[in-house]
């Protein structure tokens, strides 16, 4: 038995796997392909990172990983400035073993070895295991009791026998551990020459340390074939919120004496024009911000401002069509643009169509996800003397991924 001391924990996550029978290597190693819109090794992270017992976090990956778990980490919702990476070695054995080094000096009592393909881990188990870890166990085991009839069989396919499955459990992550006795453990097997072992579980019971079983979880799946992904991202789907984003634009131009005005792409024959540095399409110009608004994009003063002569007279289509893109390269899906015009004069009836026909061309989505309405300001206000036209705009745009 050890004296009492303060419960401090480390994790290792296990991430240096190539991950072959999970797909085609283009795909990528299966703790960096995407579930829910995130990577896999996002989702583990996530629960560690906002779980407030542990102390520092160490992520062995691979050497040739280490711009795909920057993008993971990029992703997480906690915290990230406690988590640190290694390199691994040539087999997990070899990567939990550099996981443990690299905490050697983390003033921590304790350590949790979980794969990163475990994506569905959960505080609840986690304080199951602290629990079991702080009544004095030096070396615990989440399991799950095995639920299917096992069958011995031969070489040739034949059943040889069944296996009383009573008493038999299959082991999950994490494996939790006094960490200096499993350091111990995992130096000295490397040391023999044993790197056979499976699970660090199995390198407590070589060394002679008792290992405690806890409640696993059902949830706890470790993904390991490319139906296991599969599955994994169409459960983080079916359970997330859609994101759904609404934006909106305002706009005004100042009318002066002139032959016409472009709205919504469409030139009106008029005894007024819009003054502006483009072709002053105020409807274009709220719309452009609504898109951009969706997506934390700014606004198109930033995206085209009216100090640079190359966008002096030109088509606000230009704008409208930058903003659709970068809603596009955000994972956006535009749904619907509806465009008010406020404006005692040209009448907008007689246009209606074909400025719908326009949004719709520009933003590549059908004619009836767009809208343009008008409507005078009864003469009142600067709109109603005829001295500017004004827009306002919204946009409804859904992002892939969703809001788990």
């Amino acid at each position: 038995m050890y004296a009492k001391e303060q419960f401090s924990c480390g994790v290792v996550i296990v991430a240096a796997g190539r991950g072959e029978r999970a797909g085609s290597p283009q795909d990528g190693p299966k703790q960096y392909r995407a579930i829910g819109g995130r990577p896999v090794m996002t989702h583990t992270l996530d629960v560690f990172a906002t779980w407030p017992r542990k102390k520092t976090i160490v992520v062995v990956i691979h050497p040739d990983d280490e711009a795909l778990f920057a993008h993971a980490c990029s992703l997480v919702s906690g915290d990230t400035s406690n988590i640190i990476f290694v390199h691994g070695g040539a087999t997990r054995q070899l990567s939990v073993l550099a996981g443990l080094k690299a905490l050697e000096h983390a003033g921590i009592t304790h350590v949790m070895i979980h794969d990163a393909v475990r994506p569905f881990i959960d505080y609840a188990l986690l304080e199951r295991c602290v629990s079991t870890l702080t009544l004095g166990s030096d070396a615990l085991l989440p399991a799950v009791p095995v639920a299917d009839t096992l069958k011995r069989g031969s070489a040739d396919a034949k059943v040889v026998e069944t296996v009383p499955r009573a008493g038999l459990y299959g082991a999950q992550t994490p494996q939790c551990f006094r960490f200096a006795p499993i350091l111990a453990a995992h130096t000295n097997a490397a040391a023999s020459g044993r790197l056979d072992f499976t699970d660090d579980a199995s390198i407590a019971e070589w060394a002679g340390m008792p290992v405690t079983l806890i409640e696993g979880s059902v949830d706890n799946v470790k993904l390991t074939i490319k139906r296991d992904i599969t599955m994994a991202d169409e459960k983080l789907n079916r359970n997330a919120l859609p994101d759904v984003r609404t934006g909106n634009g305002y706009d005004v131009h100042q009318l002066i004496d002139g032959d016409g005005v472009t709205l919504c792409g469409i030139f009106m024959p008029h005894d007024q024009t819009l003054l502006g540095h483009s072709d002053a399409d105020v409807a274009l110009h709220a719309l452009t911000d609504a898109l951009l608004a969706t997506c934390g994009a700014g606004d198109i003063g930033d995206h085209f401002p009216p100090s640079d002569p190359q966008w002096k007279g030109a088509a606000s289509r230009i704008f409208l069509e930058h903003a659709a893109k970068i809603v596009r390269d955000n994972g956006g899906t535009i749904m619907n643009a509806d465009v008010s015009l406020i404006a005692e004069a040209p009448k907008i009836g007689p246009h209606r169509l074909a400025m719908r026909e326009n949004l719709a061309d520009m933003l590549g989505i059908s004619l009836d996800r767009c809208s343009v309405k008008a409507t005078t300001n009864e003469k009142i206000g600067f709109i109603g003397r005829r001295e500017g036209i004004a827009a306002i705009a919204t946009a409804t745009v859904v992002y892939a991924g969703g809001i788990t």
